[in-house]
């Protein structure tokens, strides 16, 4: 079993998968038998991050926090994704109420296990500084954040240098050529979501392709906390990358 994270140089790298709850993980991933209710605990004894998913859908019960905060290590972090009703719906703009009522709902319940909020930008949304700056303004500074966006127009300096300026971390997203991917570590965190190799969100990660990734992550550690997500649960492979990663991150050879 690895242990929770991997310290390396000045920051820890963390690995998981992006959600938990999937049909097709039972009796492959999760041994066969083992009740829903025990998959969370399972998966988070064998990996050092999960991003919660369903806090982009809905808002989610303080209880519900709590209950996911218990199943976990005491060394473990949630990532927790920010609701589409500000991102996808409101599109960043007068959210103030939005993000009031999206962290009332729990997430802070997480206590310690409080990781990175993450922001994910719809794909039709390009860059525009007043806005971005306005909503980087309204977010609540005792939690760290990180933004995926999804247009090309967001890679550029000004962009960057904006999320350098508040603190919030720049996603490194890689998807089969669907989205913009820039590797720019822009605060304390480093953010990694991995789609799918050459499926969004269906094929796995070749054994060379994990290995680019593992000396990635090594050299953004350097600068930042590092956590990685696999998203590409749609044929189950997401856990098993998962851990074929932290197997490469946790043995210190890569080559």
């Amino acid at each position: 079993m690895p242990p929770p994270g991997y310290r390396v140089s000045m920051g820890r790298i963390r690995v998981g998968t992006s959600g938990w709850a999937y049909a097709s993980w039972r009796g492959d991933f999760y041994p066969k038998g083992l009740v829903q209710r025990e998959e969370l605990s399972y998966l988070a004894g064998r990996m050092s991050s999960i991003e919660i998913n369903g806090s982009f859908y809905s808002l989610q019960r303080p209880s519900s926090y709590r209950t996911w905060r218990d199943a976990a290590p005491d060394d473990f972090v949630y990532a927790v994704k920010g609701s589409r009703f500000i991102t996808h719906l409101e599109r960043l703009r007068d959210v103030e109420e939005g993000l009031g009522r999206f962290f009332d709902s729990g997430a802070r319940e997480l206590g310690p296990k409080l990781g990175p909020v993450l922001w994910q930008l719809p794909a039709s949304l390009s860059y525009d500084a007043d806005l971005m700056g306005s909503f980087y303004g309204l977010l609540p500074t005792d939690v760290r954040h990180v933004v995926e966006f999804r247009h090309r127009s967001f890679c550029a300096d000004e962009a960057f240098a904006q999320m350098r300026e508040h603190g919030i971390g720049c996603v490194v997203s890689d998807s089969p050529g669907r989205w913009p991917m820039a590797e720019v570590v822009t605060s304390d965190v480093a953010y990694v979501r991995l789609h799918g190799h050459t499926e969004l969100y269906a094929s796995g990660y070749a054994a060379r392709s994990l290995d680019r990734w593992a000396r990635k992550c090594r050299r953004w550690s350097n600068d930042a906390d590092v956590f990685v997500y696999f998203d590409n649960d749609a044929r189950g492979r997401a856990p098993h990358d998962a851990v074929a990663l932290i197997e490469r991150l946790g043995r210190g050879g890569d080559e």
